[in-house]
């Protein structure tokens, strides 16, 4: 009697369909909100709503592993960018344009009191913010070495400033959603060039005193 493994195939499928949930929920989540019953996210992941909860056993610990997915792709393609990259003002300017996947997290927590508690509270929140800014924070000395970053500026303040603008779009209608941040987010490098040396007011700010929290934001 032959006997087949079939382990291997089934993780698969099991990898497979955690990713459509994961895919379904953050767009249904993004467009209507946290609230939307977990049968219709199973229905835009094309999945058994047992399938779904199985994965997933309650709402919260979909909203945070939607959450921790944006999370994951933002660190992945700053370490991808800065390992393709090698001039540092380059890689900057990239990795926060392409820092805009947090839009996702940004537009739960603006929809959901819920979301936003959770997100806050998650310990994997507070550890990507670590270690995006350790990344980030290497990218900025660099650049100020080179010439090309305005050397009054520090990792605390490329933060703050990615933020502002993030939160800032989601108050836009949505039509105008897909066309803002790259707009904006050039508009904040060519402030953050060296050639701009119109002195800043205050201090640059560090990165151990920026605690990245999702706020509050009026619609």
């Amino acid at each position: 009697m032959t006997t087949t493994d079939t382990t291997p195939r089934l993780r698969a499928d099991a990898r497979r369909n955690r990713d459509r949930i994961i895919s379904a929920a953050q767009a249904v989540f993004t467009e209507r909100g946290t609230e939307v019953p977990m049968e219709e996210v199973a229905r835009s992941a094309g999945v058994g709503v047992g399938t779904l909860y199985r994965r997933f056993p309650d709402r919260d610990s979909l909203i945070r592993a939607v959450a921790q997915d944006a999370f994951a792709t933002v660190l992945e393609d700053t370490r991808a960018t800065i390992e393709q990259e090698p001039d540092a003002w380059t890689a900057l300017s990239q990795i926060m344009h392409r820092g805009l996947a947090l839009r996702t997290v940004v537009r739960l927590t603006v929809l959901s009191s819920r979301a936003r508690a959770l997100i806050n509270a998650d310990p994997n929140t507070e550890a990507v913010n670590k270690q995006f800014l350790q990344l980030v924070g290497d990218l900025v000395r660099r650049a100020q070495a080179d010439g090309k970053l305005r050397d009054d500026i520090s990792t605390g303040d490329i933060a703050v400033l990615s933020g502002l603008a993030l939160q800032g779009m989601q108050a836009l209608p949505e039509e105008l959603r897909s066309l803002a941040p790259a707009r904006y987010i050039a508009v904040l490098l060519d402030g953050l060039r060296a050639e701009n040396s119109r002195p800043l007011p205050g201090r640059p700010i560090e990165a151990d005193e920026v605690v990245i929290r999702t706020p509050e934001i009026e619609l």
